[in-house]
């Protein structure tokens, strides 16, 4: 992905160090280097966005039980699948 502008840094790296950005377990310079390419980047910045969004989701998911319907069928699909790769040849 990019916008088709250069840039000082790829953006394939900056990409790869997003979810470290996005929790703050960057150096300063590097967080700094990432926020100029994010200023200057529209598609990385989309990405920012849609990972700070999936990271917000995720933390509410996570804080919700999970009913005893779903674990139990998740459960199932678990052993099904485990049969079916305990039977290959």
């Amino acid at each position: 992905m990019s916008c088709g502008k250069h840039h000082e840094t790829d953006c394939s790296e900056i990409l790869e160090r997003l979810a470290f950005f996005v929790d703050h377990e960057l150096a300063d310079a590097d967080e700094a280097q990432i926020q100029r390419h994010l200023d200057e980047c529209q598609p990385c910045l989309d990405m920012l966005l849609f990972e700070q969004r999936m990271k917000t989701h995720l933390a509410r998911s996570c804080a919700e039980p999970c009913p005893e319907s779903v674990r139990a069928r998740v459960l199932l699909r678990i052993s099904e699948v485990h049969i079916e790769v305990g039977q290959l040849p």
